[in-house]
């Protein structure tokens, strides 16, 4: 069983890589689908939204299911439903039809991360978390990377239809993979994860509802720390390669290679980030300084993005561009950590990912539709919303730091709510 948590742990990265290339493959198809649609990047804008309303407002339900049913059967659940609908987004024809598939493509991507976190919780020990975390997140960097080369070659070579059919097959075989490999984990017999983290606190935590744990403090600052993160995560996987093609000259081909540089960068990043927030935990540091400190200086480093709208040359851009991302996966690690790390009970771990989830895949929502406007406003140009992703940078790190408490298990005590 303690090796087959690192095969969980492997299907994991999978299931979330194949959520990002079947999320990421509209950007790269985005100037195809402008042509041959006849629309513009205002419209192409509101396509790309589509995905984000489902995904955000779908996370808390998503995120109360897994806690009922588990992330064994909500996993491969999920991937199925979004799989049918990155296929079905071949056959669409108009922007009402695009921006419907997008809709339900996001309900059924909302499922991975909260299973995700709720299965390395299962699996994992507090001390080993982060880099647990730090791995399977790397999969949305994989897949970020993988779609640029993949899905360019596949236009180019069948047409952007052929693209969304092979890419939502991919999930047809991740399927397959885990009913034939998945095992629970025995009663006892893993890392015993569960019983330190949550064996503090008492009675009232076992009657904390969903509503209630909106009344902690550090759920509010993770919510509006993650949309933060997300306001420029999500850039790099809706218009940075329109960026390219439009501002900076990129052919099809140059898209394909050089546009995957700043997504290899961010690879390790994940994984350095667990690494350090848990290598600091083993060493003494409490688990609010180990966190923190990962989650402050990523958010901090990663609003070098603004940068890259205000240098003529290609290598910087790329160079800016990368260093953000990593720095964004960098903290990332930590900031999915935090879910197994203050829910008050098991039970409670996939809903608390939701609702992060929830705030943070509404800058989705915001930065799709604001980059499309302010690019048909000033007539192609992404200075104002590389400007604005790295001042929400900024203001992510504040988050962390002064409006998330101390890391550890939420409780209400009796007679009165947490301090604030």
């Amino acid at each position: 069983m303690r090796k087959m948590r690192w095969v969980v742990l492997f299907l994991c990265f999978l299931a979330v890589a194949i959520n990002y290339i079947d999320r990421a493959n509209l950007a790269v198809a985005a100037p195809e689908i402008e042509k041959a649609l006849g629309i513009g990047p205002a419209q192409m804008g509101l396509i790309m939204s589509g995905f984000f309303w489902t995904y955000a407002l779908m996370q808390m339900p998503f995120g109360w299911f897994i806690d009922r049913v588990g992330g064994r059967i909500a996993l491969p659940v999920a991937v199925g439903w979004w799989s049918f609908f990155t296929v079905a987004t071949a056959g669409a024809s108009s922007v009402a039809s695009m921006f419907g598939c997008r809709l339900l493509l996001g309900a059924g991507e909302a499922g991975a991360y909260p299973a995700c976190a709720k299965l390395v919780s299962q699996w994992f020990k507090p001390r080993e978390r982060a880099l647990a975390t730090g791995i399977f997140d790397s999969g949305a960097r994989v897949g970020s990377a993988l779609s640029i080369p993949l899905v360019a070659l596949i236009i180019d070579t069948f047409g952007w239809r052929a693209a969304f059919i092979i890419t939502g097959l991919l999930g047809a075989v991740w399927i397959l993979g885990w009913v034939v490999i998945y095992r629970s984990p025995s009663h006892g017999d893993m890392t015993g994860a569960t019983d330190v983290v949550h064996a503090a606190p008492a009675g009232d935590a076992q009657n904390e509802t969903w509503a209630s744990l909106f009344r902690h403090r550090t759920l509010w600052g993770m919510m509006l720390g993650f949309f933060c993160l997300n306001f420029t995560n999500y850039f790099f996987i809706t218009w940075f390669p329109s960026y390219l093609v439009q501002t900076r000259g990129f052919s099809l081909k140059s898209l394909g290679t050089l546009g995957m540089v700043p997504a290899l960068m961010a690879i390790p990043g994940g994984w350095i980030g667990g690494l350090v927030s848990d290598a600091l935990y083993r060493r003494g540091w409490s688990l609010t300084a180990a966190r923190k400190t990962c989650m402050v200086g990523g958010m901090l480093v990663s609003s070098v993005i603004t940068l890259s709208s205000l240098t003529s040359s290609v290598t910087l851009m790329l160079i800016f561009f990368g260093i953000s991302y990593s720095s964004l996966a960098f903290a990332g690690a930590s900031v999915w950590s935090l879910p197994g790390d203050v829910a008050p009970t098991p039970r409670h771990v996939a809903s608390i990912g939701g609702i992060q989830n929830f705030a943070s895949n509404l800058a989705g929502i915001v930065i799709t539709t604001f980059t499309g406007v302010m690019v048909s406003v000033t007539k192609g140009s992404f200075t104002i919303p590389l400007v604005v992703a790295g001042g929400f940078c900024l203001l992510g790190a504040f988050s962390y730091l002064f409006i998330v408490g101390k890391i550890e298990p939420l409780r209400i005590e009796v007679g009165r709510r947490e301090a604030p």
